[in-house]
């Protein structure tokens, strides 16, 4: 999807932003966890001359599920990448367990304890499953044998096909393969960028309750996700972006229940 479409900008405010009350739902910093991990602040960003994000701010605690949804065009994947350094920065700022990391390169930020799942090119195919996974610790002296065998625990299959090469593996086999490799570092916050995208319908809920597990066990997520509905029933908030700009933010449900939000962003 291009980040340059121009989506329809969401019309209409709360009612009571128009009693000059801004509510959570339209104001992020309202609805900012007491302490965050990851505190977006005013970010602008984008690709070469190209701005795709204005002032857009974004926070995710310790431990918590955030989904980003929106139209497509809307910069979603724009905003995930640049928390990673994958982007042309252009103004505001990243803070990352109480340190700046906006201007850092990816693999900077990787040491910070952030992991990152693109929605493409996320494996290596020619190589099998087990080199994968090592080639998720490759800034360490060495693999940690305790990882491996934690994401073989959390993926059985992975396990069963070690020596089999990636690339022969199914749809959702290679997702698995792709957020194995990224849990080798036992990472604070893991980005997801379109984890459901491209997988056979029946295997989206399966996709979706191993990520609840991931977080379960602790670690931070960030997600983008085309599947919208799905993902903001089972995250604890969500951020709706438009056009490059903060639109709504709420927990998963309130966003869901939202007449605003649900005839606009999530086909009614």
């Amino acid at each position: 999807m291009s980040e340059q479409e121009t989506p329809t900008e969401p019309t209409g405010e709360s009612t009571d932003e128009e009693h000059g009350d801004v509510s959570a739902k339209t104001d992020p910093l309202a609805a900012a966890p007491e302490e965050s991990l990851l505190e977006v602040r005013d970010l602008d960003a984008g690709y070469g001359d190209l701005q795709i994000l204005e002032d857009v701010d974004l926070d995710v605690g310790d431990g918590e599920y955030v989904t980003v949804v929106g139209p497509n065009g809307a910069g979603k994947s724009t905003v995930m990448k640049s928390v990673f350094g994958l982007t042309t920065y252009m103004g505001g700022t990243v803070v990352f367990d109480e340190e700046e990391i906006h201007g850092l390169r990816p693999e900077e930020i990787i040491y910070k304890g952030i992991s990152y799942v693109p929605q493409n090119d996320n494996i290596f195919p020619t190589l099998s499953v087990q080199e994968n996974l090592e080639m998720g610790a490759y800034i360490l002296d060495e693999v940690p044998q305790d990882r491996l065998q934690d994401v073989y625990d959390r993926f059985p299959i992975l396990e069963d096909r070690k020596s089999q090469k990636a690339g022969s593996m199914s749809g959702g086999q290679r997702q698995m393969v792709a957020m194995g490799r990224a849990l080798m570092l036992d990472p604070d916050l893991l980005l997801l960028d379109e984890p459901s995208a491209g997988l056979a319908p029946d295997l989206v809920e399966e996709m979706f309750d191993r990520i609840d597990r991931i977080n379960d066990d602790g670690t931070a997520i960030l997600m983008v996700e085309q599947n919208a509905k799905e993902a903001l029933r089972r995250c604890d908030r969500g951020y709706v972006l438009a056009q490059g700009q903060n639109g709504y933010v709420d927990t998963g449900d309130r966003l869901l229940a939202d007449e605003e939000v649900r005839q606009q962003f999530l086909g009614g």
